[in-house]
């Protein structure tokens, strides 16, 4: 797997650089601004790039904004996005396959921060914990979310943390088979019926982060 980084902090770069090479992934460009990102993107091709929110020259929103417009050229393009902060002013645009969000707290556990790059990058989902809880406090009440049970909430959570039916199942210790329910439920009550074309699970969690 090939990555870019782009983070504003040097020690944090290098840091990155190391803890992905350490996990047998290659790091082909590290940038310190979002213009430098997009170009970095466009020349090495990589298989995925790792954001940080706040970058040059603004230091506000510059890495959510550069990210945006690289999956604007690239449809699809596997984003990795890390932030202090959680902001929400684009972090619903971003969020769907393909795309992770994490705060940078959780880089301190260096196999968690590994398995999210992968799963970014084949294509899968991955949302911090804390994201998904100030994403859904946007939400307006008299939605179709008020209708799901707490057990589906939980259960939504951490289908939005990017977890599989087993993951779930052992989480909550219950039976997988019970998790299948509660999914089925969530699908039946957001009004997310069979389609070849759509991916129900994704659909589900851009449901509960407010899209």
């Amino acid at each position: 797997m090939r990555v870019v980084i782009a983070e504003d902090s040097v020690l944090l770069r290098e840091g990155l650089a190391r803890l992905l090479a350490d996990g047998g992934i290659e790091t082909v460009a590290t940038v310190g601004d979002g213009p430098s990102l997009v170009t970095a993107v466009r020349e090495h091709r990589p298989d995925l790039a790792v954001v940080d929110v706040r970058m040059p020259p603004s230091n506000t929103d510059e890495g959510l904004r550069a990210a945006l417009e690289v999956r604007r050229a690239r449809p699809g393009f596997p984003i990795l996005v890390l932030s202090q902060y959680v902001e929400e002013r684009y972090a619903a645009d971003l969020m769907g396959p393909a795309v992770g969000y994490l705060l940078k707290e959780r880089i301190s556990d260096v196999a968690e921060f590994l398995a999210a790059v992968r799963q970014v990058a084949a294509g899968g989902t991955v949302i911090d914990p804390e994201v998904v809880l100030q994403l859904l406090g946007r939400q307006r009440r008299g939605s179709p979310m008020e209708t799901l049970s707490p057990r589906e909430r939980e259960v939504l959570a951490l289908m939005a943390e990017g977890r599989s039916n087993t993951a779930i199942a052992t989480r909550l210790t219950v039976k997988e088979g019970a998790v299948e329910k509660h999914i089925s439920g969530i699908f039946a009550k957001l009004a997310l019926g069979p389609a070849p074309e759509d991916h129900r699970r994704v659909l589900a969690v851009l449901a509960y982060l407010g899209r």
